[in-house]
């Protein structure tokens, strides 16, 4: 198989599933549901993630690098030390995540659904106006 077939797994249940480390890079990972899984560690680079679930999953570590997250459900989940540069996050739901240590350079987070708390963090260490 060629380099450039890309891994598609949209529309698949991976809920509660043990993926650490996992290499997710460039997947098509549209309407997946990964709630409750653990990911750490896990490569989602450039991945499409559109529209997924990941409500509680364990994403701490994860490489999210250039990912579209646009409307995906991020709901309580862990997202510390994970690296989102260049990641969308267009009406990602965030609300309730630990993702204050993650990277969130150029990332737009300031159109994602999270606490206060968070975006007051955000706001201080990833101001809008440097990382467009």
């Amino acid at each position: 198989m060629s380099e450039e077939v890309r891994k598609d797994f949209s529309f698949q249940s991976f809920i509660g599933a043990d993926l650490a480390d996992a290499d997710f890079e460039g997947a098509n990972l549209r309407r997946a549901i990964f709630d409750g899984a653990n990911l750490e560690g896990a490569n989602l680079s450039n991945a499409d993630m559109r529209n997924a679930s990941f409500v509680g999953a364990n994403l701490m570590k994860a490489a999210l690098d250039g990912a579209d997250m646009r409307q995906a459900r991020f709901k309580k989940a862990k997202l510390s030390l994970s690296n989102m540069q260049d990641a969308k996050l267009e009406g990602a739901d965030m609300r309730g995540i630990r993702g204050r240590y993650a990277v969130w350079r150029r990332a737009d987070w300031w159109n994602a659904r999270m606490d206060e708390t968070l975006s007051k963090a955000l706001k201080k260490k990833w101001p809008r106006s440097e990382n467009e």
